[in-house]
C-alpha cells in the first residue's frame, strides 16, 4: 500500500524584535527591560510541543529593533521581504513579529501596499519573553495558527491578539501597558481564537492588498508625510517647519470632528497653494471625521479622513501620493481604502 504524503502547511515567520523578543533581569519584570533582544527562532522555540503536525516554520530575522524605531523605509523593506519571500518560498502564510508601540501602522501600510491572497498576520507582545505570564508564546501561537487557517485567505492583514482577531484598518493600541492594549473601537474585532480555532464574525470593511491600487514595487522611498497635533492655543510653527522640511502632505489631528482653527487655517491654506495635500482627522480616538463638517473641506481644498486615526490618515496618505496629488482624487482614496 502506497501511502500519500500531504504537503505540510509553511508559514514563514519575519522577526523584527520588540518587546515580544525582549528580555528583563527579573521574571517579575514587566516594565525595565531590554526589547529586541531574542532572534524569531527563539521566540518560535517554545511553540514547537503545541504546532500541528501539519505546519511546518521557515523563520527570517528581518531586523532587531524596537517599533518605535521604525520608519517608512523600514515599512519597504517588509513589503519587499514578503514579496520576495512569496515568489522564492511559496509560504500559505506569513507572520510577522513586532514591537507594539507601531504595530498598527505596519499593519495598515501591509495591508494596502502588499499584492496576496495569502493571511498576513502582525503579532507583538505587551510583556517581555521572560515575564512569569508573558503573552508573548500565547500570541505568537495563535498568529502561527491563524496564518495557517484557509479561512481567512483573502482577509489582508490581521492583528491577533489577547485571542482576539483584528483587521489592519481597524486596529488599535490602546493601553500603555496591559495586555488587553489592542482594540477596534469603532467596529470590533473580526473574529476570536478557541483553542486555536478561527471564529469569524465578519469581513474587513474596506478594500485591500489585490483590491488596492497602491502598489511599492521598486519603491525606494515615499513621500514625506507629517502630522500636526490640534490643542488649545496652538500655533502653526509646526506647520512652517514641516513645508520648510520639504512635507509632501499633513495630517491635522483635530480636535472634535476634525475642527481647525483660525491660526491653523492660515497656514494650511498655504501648504495648499505649495500643492500640499492636507487631511483633516481627530485626536478623538473614534469617529468619523465628516466631509464638509467642521470645515468646508470643498471650499477650503482639504481631505476628510473618514475614520482613520492621524497615524492611519498619515499611512494611506503617503501612499496615496505616489499616485495622485490632486485633493478630490486623494478624497476618494480615503472613502474607499
Amino acid at each position: 500500500m502506497v501511502e500519500t504524503l500531504m504537503r505540510k502547511t509553511r508559514i514563514a515567520v519575519l522577526g523584527t524584535g520588540g518587546t515580544i523578543a525582549g528580555e528583563a533581569s527579573s521574571a517579575s519584570d514587566v516594565l525595565s527591560y531590554q526589547d529586541s533582544q531574542l532572534s524569531a527562532a527563539d521566540t518560535l522555540a517554545p511553540l514547537a510541543p503545541y504546532l500541528p503536525r501539519e505546519v511546518e516554520l521557515l523563520a527570517l530575522q528581518i531586523s532587531q529593533l524596537g517599533s518605535e524605531n521604525f520608519s517608512t523605509d523600514t515599512w519597504l523593506l517588509l513589503a519587499h521581504a514578503i514579496s520576495r519571500l512569496d515568489e522564492t518560498e511559496e509560504p500559505d502564510g506569513f507572520v510577522l513579529t513586532q514591537g507594539t508601540d507601531t504595530l498598527e501602522e505596519t499593519a495598515y501600510f501591509l495591508h494596502l501596499a502588499l499584492k496576496t491572497a495569502k493571511p498576513v498576520v502582525v503579532v507583538g507582545a505587551m510583556r517581555p519573553a521572560t515575564a512569569i505570564s508573558a503573552d508573548g508564546p500565547l500570541n505568537l501561537l495563535r498568529a502561527v495558527q491563524l496564518a495557517a487557517s484557509p479561512q481567512v485567505r483573502g482577509f489582508g492583514v490581521m492583528v491577533v491578539a489577547n485571542e482576539r482577531i483584528f483587521s489592519a484598518r481597524e486596529v488599535t493600541k490602546s493601553h500603555t501597558s496591559s495586555i488587553d492594549s489592542f482594540c477596534s473601537p469603532e467596529f470590533g474585532c473580526v473574529g476570536y481564537m478557541q483553542n486555536g480555532d478561527v471564529k469569524l464574525h465578519r469581513m474587513p470593511s474596506r478594500h485591500h492588498t489585490l483590491n488596492s491600487p497602491f502598489s511599492v514595487s521598486g519603491l525606494q522611498s515615499l513621500p514625506k508625510v507629517d502630522i500636526v497635533y490640534a490643542y488649545a492655543g496652538a500655533g502653526s510653527e509646526s506647520i512652517r517647519a514641516f513645508l520648510d522640511g520639504g512635507t509632501r502632505g499633513l495630517v491635522h489631528a483635530g480636535t472634535g470632528n476634525g475642527s481647525i482653527s483660525s491660526i491653523h487655517q492660515m497656514a494650511y491654506r498655504e501648504a495648499i497653494l505649495r500643492g500640499v495635500a492636507v487631511v483633516r482627522s481627530s485626536r478623538t480616538g473614534s469617529g468619523l471625521v465628516s466631509r464638509n463638517g467642521a470645515v468646508d473641506d470643498d471650499a477650503f481644498g482639504s481631505i476628510s479622513s473618514d475614520t482613520l486615526s492621524p497615524q492611519k490618515a498619515r499611512v494611506l496618505l503617503s501612499l496615496a501620493l505616489t499616485l495622485k496629488q490632486d485633493a478630490t482624487e486623494l478624497q476618494r482614496y480615503f472613502d474607499h481604502y
